[in-house]
């Protein structure tokens, strides 16, 4: 069978490296060309047309990485929103520790013809949704800072990912028999 008529291979990579680094008690980190049609990312967290998204269990919620699409919900700056990334957008998953995972090879079965990858995967375009997905203001993307999907709320200082805060007050020893 030729290449070019299996299935892409992205969806099966990309589910196991995620696994290999959540086994791995690493964050998962997805790359994303933002300016595909198709993905729902908040446009104010995108920079040089890319985002990365931290897709580790105790950062999203429903998180589903499907055959076609990887779609979770989660907290920007605070407030929530739907994620969707359609797979051929989909650049690299990694760990943010170590930098240990993958970049995807282009596939023929990804490449994006006038809009054939929507009805090639079941996605449905809408073009007033496009608009307010693809384009943002030039003055908010460019001063915005790129930040990673994060489960806290706008009152939190810390970053989840660090090691907890220690205890205030005078330090105590407890003897253990």
């Amino acid at each position: 069978m030729d290449i070019e008529n299996m299935t892409p291979r992205r969806p099966y990579l990309l589910r196991a490296f995620y696994d290999w680094l959540v086994d791995n008690e690493l964050t998962p980190h997805l790359v994303v060309d933002a300016t595909l049609p198709g993905v729902k990312v908040p446009m104010d967290f995108v920079t040089d047309g890319q985002i990365v998204l931290n897709i580790a269990p105790r950062a999203v919620g429903n998180l589903e990485l499907g055959n076609e699409a990887v779609s979770f919900n989660a907290r920007f700056g605070g407030r929530p929103h739907t994620v969707i990334v359609p797979l051929y957008a989909a650049v690299a998953i990694y760990g943010r520790e170590n930098g240990a995972g993958t970049m995807f090879e282009p596939e023929p079965a990804y490449e994006v013809h006038d809009g054939e990858a929507f009805e090639n995967f079941g996605l449905e375009q809408d073009d007033a949704d496009i608009e307010g997905i693809v384009e943002a203001p030039e003055e908010e993307t460019k001063s915005s800072p790129l930040m990673s999907v994060a489960e806290t709320t706008p009152s939190d200082d810390d970053n989840p990912d660090d090691e907890p805060p220690r205890p205030r007050g005078r330090p105590s020893l407890r003897v253990v028999k």
